[in-house]
């Protein structure tokens, strides 16, 4: 009796054995062998010629694949080309499109082999944070995507748009308007302190938000107050940030990192150091930066003094009308003009009139007949979003910030400037094969790892066994960027493969119309 107890017993492990191991070679199974890619592995480590498995969503092998009982036929022979993790934009201006229908599967981006965006820069996001996740999940985006609550949001939530100072109550309105944001998924807190309303706070009201945001584990992303010589100037901006850095305890995020204008061009190197400096003290100082010397932002950012945007345009237009303040206004839009490189270098943008979209300030002036400052207030009173691209920045700045490790790559992506649809591939076809700035290795580590560190994006920026499939092929010598000032919405050609998620967005640089995307949330710590 025994030994048939034992014999069935037996059977019954053999036969769970053998499930087990019918399960095990199941999952064992990828379904999708990617084979003989340069595998890109970090900065330091440069390429390994591996296998790359993917199996649902993740990264299940890394490896020899003929070492291995492999039964798939779903393979892609990668013939050399280079297998990256998905690019990682830190800076775009994306929450409107990705809520459009028409829009959402960000292809800007994804023909790059950009996989991931972090929007609500500048200061400015959605509010509610959750509710803004909770669509782009419901309704599919192309790329992952990432928010991170806009102080000036925030701000304008409390305040308005008025140049005023938060009382105790109201700043304890705007920290737990900060806090719920943190708590929805946001992976820290913007600011925009060029812009109204961001540029009525003081220091202590940023520094007293920031900490919000850093007892959550967040990080403090800025437009900083400014980078010409407007207000503060370059140089105490930076001390600003630093100051935010230190006060708050939190890891500070410069975005589009520049010198703009010519009362700063060559102060880089002044910059890089305090960076630096900043660093060697502990504090975690990054930056980004888009790899075009000419800028895009709205044209009252451009050349109005702060004083007149006091409660919005509709102030402002009064303003225009007021007699009283007439010579100190003008005098105030034509400094800026000098500042920004004269009005040769502005050139108009998504202008409602038409007819003035790629025209200079200085060529709409004649046609009216009238003073650049003249012009600019004609213009406003007509359309008060007119935008304007600004050559007001040198290649020698632009290099040296783009040369440094703890500089990365972000769009600053908005329709109007070639950099929505080209910054990436901009980077690698003219600094990196053509002008030889940067090697191969440095870009695609600040594009891909060093993003994800820096945000805390968990288990994505690395191609390692159980990180997430965003994945991108290419050949680096056919990688180009085709949007240009004069046709800045063309998208770029030379991604073979765009992988997220694990599923294939992109297939021999076609869009496959899938929308794999996850809407990221911050894991709170």
């Amino acid at each position: 009796m025994k030994k048939k107890i034992r014999s069935l017993s037996f059977s019954i492990l053999a036969a769970l054995i053998g499930v087990i191991g019918c399960a095990n070679a199941q999952i064992s199974q990828p379904d999708l062998l990617i084979t003989g890619a340069k595998v890109f592995i970090d900065k330091e480590t440069g390429f390994k010629n591996l296998d790359v498995g993917v199996k649902n969503d993740k990264i299940m092998f890394l490896g020899n694949a003929a070492s291995q009982n492999f039964k798939t036929t779903n393979i892609i022979k990668a013939e050399g080309k280079i297998l990256s993790p998905g690019f990682i934009d830190p800076h775009t201006h994306l929450s409107y499109d990705l809520s459009r229908e028409d829009r959402k599967a960000n292809l800007p981006y994804l023909m790059q082999g950009v996989t991931t965006i972090v929007t609500g820069n500048d200061g400015s996001s959605p509010l509610p944070i959750g509710e803004k996740l909770d669509e782009w999940q419901k309704n599919g985006i192309g790329t992952n995507a990432a928010l991170l609550v806009g102080h000036g949001s925030v701000r304008k939530e409390v305040l308005g748009l008025k140049d005023v100072q938060p009382n105790d109550q109201e700043l304890n309105k705007m920290k737990d308007l900060v806090a719920k944001a943190m708590q929805d998924g946001a992976y820290g807190i913007s600011t925009g302190l060029f812009y109204s309303p961001g540029s009525y706070s003081e220091t202590k009201e940023i520094i007293e938000l920031s900490k919000v945001a850093s007892e959550y584990g967040g990080i403090y992303d800025t437009h900083m107050r400014d980078e010409s010589s407007y207000t503060i100037g370059l140089i105490k901006s930076v001390e600003e940030i630093l100051e935010i850095a230190e006060k708050a305890d939190i890891p500070v995020h410069i975005s589009h990192i520049k010198a703009l204008g010519k009362d700063v061009w060559g102060k880089s190197a002044k910059v890089i150091k305090m960076v630096e400096e900043a660093q060697e003290k502990g504090l975690e100082v990054t930056a980004n930066q888009y790899p075009y010397p000419a800028s895009r932002t709205n044209l009252i950012a451009a050349v109005i003094p702060r004083w007149a945007e006091d409660g919005g345009y509709d102030s402002l237009l009064k303003r225009f009308q007021d007699k009283t303040i007439q010579d100190s206004l003008q005098a105030g839009i034509k400094e800026n003009i000098r500042r920004r490189g004269g009005p040769e270098t502005l050139i108009f943008s998504s202008a409602e009139d038409e007819k003035l979209n790629g025209l200079s300030l200085e060529e709409i002036a004649e046609n009216w007949e009238l003073t650049p400052t003249e012009a600019v207030i004609k213009a406003l009173k007509a359309d008060g979003e007119i935008r304007v691209v600004s050559y007001n920045m040198t290649e020698e700045d632009l290099n040296a910030f783009m040369q440094q490790d703890w500089v990365m790559t972000g769009s600053d992506g908005t329709p109007g400037h070639p950099r929505k649809y080209g910054s990436f591939s901009t980077k690698m076809r003219k600094y990196y094969k053509e002008d030889g700035i940067i090697d191969l290795p440095f870009l695609l580590h600040n594009q891909s790892v060093q993003v994800a560190e820096t945000f805390g994006f968990e288990k994505r920026g690395k191609i390692e066994e159980g990180n997430y499939a965003d994945l991108i092929l290419f050949d680096p010598d056919k990688v180009i960027d085709h949007a240009t000032f004069d046709e800045p919405s063309k998208l770029a050609s030379g991604m073979s493969l765009v992988i997220v998620n694990g599923e294939i967005a992109v297939k021999d640089g076609e869009f496959t119309g899938k929308l794999p995307g996850k809407a990221l949330r911050h894991i709170n710590k």
